[in-house]
């Protein structure tokens, strides 16, 4: 069916929850697929689906693209060089694999066209997340398109609010006080996808949630097969038909190869269980030996490496899933529930400030833990303006963690996606700002692959960060589940391997402290599962989960108290808002000061939420730490009258002297409270540098100062003695006497009236 000329869009409204999403098909890109153009409140995200050429590259050429668009959130970019939309965030790239990881179990197997999905965000609200509007726009794109797709599919996001109440597609104001972000992809029958992070949430309340994202999805679903009833396209082909002579002589060779070599598959299973050497390559050059030996001369073998390597592979997946399911023996001989051996170390690194190895089975993680100012903080710029973040975890896996040669570069989604489990995993626990100002930067470097490395990941940074000496508030630790079923029965298993994951039915990945989950991740390929399973998978990776933090808390119990004597230290000082400018004085006076008299690097961040000033302080030095805090405090104390300091004299006029009592404030000594004895010029007293003791005598809110010299024993007998004399306490006034020089923030008290006859008018505005 085509789709409505541009004039005539179809439009419909789609109820996901209590949100409405407009939907309109036609209006852009016609030379596609399909193209949807989704909004909900005034977030507008638009989804295309291309088919592209044929092309033989032993898998499904898929591309998925989530496009964050400055503009769509009213931002031009912050680079005063570059203004062109740069790269992909990670955010962006995340967002992009749970789309993916959504549709790409539904193509069915064999496509070998370019298929390309691309949803980019045209408006953005700031309330309405782009990514579950465009991850509903695909499945309904995809759905309504020429190529053939196993839908239709829904996803959306799940909140948990204050009250223990779900929250379908909360808005982003929502998400940030929330326990839950769940992310469920879903069928009509079954769950596809899901990806979450939490706060500690129970098993119990995490099924709740599954099952409840699963019964929205089939009401989103029945209404995306009703528009695609309606403007749907017919599907093409795109499989090639083979000729069924030769689909029928190639089943025999493979039942022939199954029947003869039965033996040698059970055993190559299980040498690669152990992650030993199969002997296929063995094994197919003695058949290909032995069947050219059979043939006549001058015949031809029908026989070939290309086909025997791909025969025995599924034979082998074969042969380890019924193993598993019929005799209840996993490929490297442990049960169902057990885990692999585990070893752990801390304190590999000796210059680092933190690190630790976690290692289990063949699995083998080194995560780094490094220490930063709270400057150094990761800069965000995206749709929803400028964000900083001072904790995040990047993953790298390279080639020779699995065996192997290959390319070095930047990271791929998959390494994206797993630092960013790992960071999600643990970011509940990671202390705040307050508690601990540092930027922390965990680095998990994969050392040996064998299945569950984002979970390795996840225990070694939970030991590194302890070996730190960053308080965080509970261990975590994660464990991979998997699952075998044949449709009626099903096998769940702990500690899934690389094998396993390869053969089985769900990769299950569960983190979390022993209280309750902080992060899950978990991809299925069967149609469906049921609640029984669910309850048994998380029941069993609880279980798992706390045997593994048993070993890691056998290697480092705690947090230690004290840094690596190579971290930076960090003190944080809070002042309001009001006194910035106070810190930083004009043109950056005042903190280039404090930089330079302490030693110490000094950064200032305005928090507006709370209104303050929020200054970071750091050196390896102790010493250059207390130093700037110790001005700091000073500069941004509050003045009292009576309060006394030390001063440094900066300028001296005959009326009086100018001293510097705090970093960046002055206040004013008049003659006349210089001493108990008569001073008639201050230049016979004092020069420049000198360093005297003074007291508040008078204080303008405004911030100008009088300052005295006298004590207030001293001032007091003044008083007495002049009112014993029939003077009058004028400050400097009596006849014959100087005018006083000095009208101190434009107020005759401070500095005195001055007024005999006769007298020097002696005075400047200060």
């Amino acid at each position: 069916m085509s789709y409505p000329k541009y004039g005539n869009t179809y439009k419909k409204d789609l109820l996901v929850g209590d949100k409405v999403i407009h939907l309109e098909i036609g209006k852009f890109s016609e030379q596609v697929s399909a193209a949807v153009l989704a909004t909900c409140g005034e977030t507008i995200v638009h989804t295309t689906v291309a088919l592209g050429r044929k092309v033989n590259l032993g898998y499904f050429p898929l591309s998925v693209e989530f496009v964050e668009k400055l503009f769509a959130g009213g931002i031009i970019k912050g680079s005063r060089w570059v203004k062109r939309d740069g790269r992909p965030t990670d955010d962006s790239v995340l967002r992009s694999r749970v789309i993916d990881r959504t549709m790409r179990p539904l193509f069915p197997d064999g496509i070998t066209n370019e298929v390309q999905v691309i949803s980019t965000v045209l408006s953005y609200d700031g309330e309405n997340e782009p990514d579950m509007i465009a991850l509903v726009s695909a499945g309904l794109a995809l759905q309504i398109s020429d190529i053939p797709f196993d839908g239709p599919v829904a996803g959306m996001r799940l909140g948990l609010d204050e009250n223990k109440q779900f929250i379908i597609n909360p808005l982003r104001s929502q998400i940030k006080d929330n326990d839950l972000d769940l992310i469920v992809s879903a069928s009509k029958n079954s769950i596809v996808m899901v990806e979450a992070g939490a706060n500690e949430v129970a098993e119990e309340i995490m099924i709740e949630a599954l099952l409840r994202a699963q019964d929205e999805s089939k009401k989103v679903c029945e209404q995306i097969e009703a528009i695609a009833a309606e403007v749907g396209k017919e599907k093409v082909n795109l499989l090639d038909t083979e000729d069924p002579e030769k689909v029928a002589a190639k089943q025999a060779i493979v039942d022939r190869m199954a029947s003869t070599y039965k033996k040698e598959i059970n055993e190559m299973v299980n040498k690669e269980g152990r992650l030993e050497p199969t002997g296929l390559s063995d094994l197919i050059a003695k058949i290909l030996e032995e069947e050219q030996a059979k043939l006549a001369e001058g015949e031809v073998s029908e026989l070939s490496e290309g086909m025997l390597n791909g025969i025995f592979h599924d034979l082998m997946k074969a042969e380890a899933r019924r193993m598993i399911l019929e005799d209840g023996i996993r490929p490297d001989g442990r049960s169902t529930t057990e885990i692999r051996p585990i070893w752990c170390e801390v304190d590999l690194l000796p210059r680092v400030h933190g690190s630790a190895m976690f290692k289990r089975g063949a699995t083998q993680a080194l995560t780094v833990v490094t220490l930063g100012d709270p400057s150094l903080g990761q800069l965000v710029e995206d749709m929803a303006g400028e964000q900083t973040h001072h904790y995040f975890h990047h993953y790298d896996m390279p080639p020779y963690a699995s065996g192997e040669a290959g390319r070095i570069g930047y990271p791929k989604r998959r390494e994206i996606g797993h630092g960013a489990l790992a960071q999600r995993a643990l970011l509940p626990m990671v202390p705040s700002q307050e508690t601990f100002p540092y930027t922390i930067h965990v680095v998990s470097q994969i050392m040996s692959s064998n299945g569950s490395t984002s979970q390795a990941s996840v225990c070694g940074s939970t030991m590194a960060l302890m070996a730190a000496g960053v308080p965080i508030k509970k261990p975590v630790a994660g464990i991979a589940m998997g699952l075998m079923s044949d449709g009626e029965k099903f096998v769940v298993l702990s500690d899934i391997q690389g094998l396993e994951d390869h053969v089985g039915d769900m990769d299950f990945k569960v983190a979390g402290t022993k209280e309750g989950i902080t992060a899950i991740q978990m991809d299925i390929k069967l149609k469906g599962i049921p609640k029984e399973v669910l309850v048994k998978a998380l029941g069993q990776a609880r279980e798992g989960r706390l045997h593994i933090m048993g070993e890691m808390l056998k290697c480092i119990a705690e947090p230690r108290t004290s840094l690596s004597p190579y971290a930076p230290k960090v003190a944080q000082v809070t002042i309001p808002a009001e006194k910035i400018g106070a810190v930083i004085g004009s043109g950056g006076s005042v903190i280039k000061d404090i930089i330079e008299k302490s030693g110490a690097e000094v950064n200032v961040e305005e928090d507006k939420e709370n209104k303050t000033g929020v200054i970071n302080v750091s050196s390896p030095d102790q010493a250059a730490i207390d130093r700037a805090v110790k001005m700091i405090e000073d500069i941004t104390r509050e003045i009292n009258v009576d309060d006394e300091f030390d001063g440094t004299i900066t300028r001296v006029e005959g009326y009086g002297a100018f001293v510097e009592f705090l970093p960046g404030r002055e206040g004013l000594v008049h003659v006349s409270n210089m001493s108990t004895e008569y001073v008639k010029d201050a230049n016979d007293l004092y020069k420049v540098g000198d360093t005297v003791h003074v007291r508040v005598k008078e204080y303008n809110p405004e911030g100008k100062i009088a300052l005295t010299m006298l004590s207030k024993e001293q001032e007091d007998a003044q008083k007495a003695a002049k009112a014993a004399r029939g003077e009058s306490d004028d400050n400097g006034r009596g006849r014959g006497g100087d005018r006083g020089g000095d009208r101190y923030d434009r107020r005759p008290s401070f500095g005195g009236r001055g007024g005999g006859r006769g007298g020097d008018r002696g005075g400047r505005r200060y």
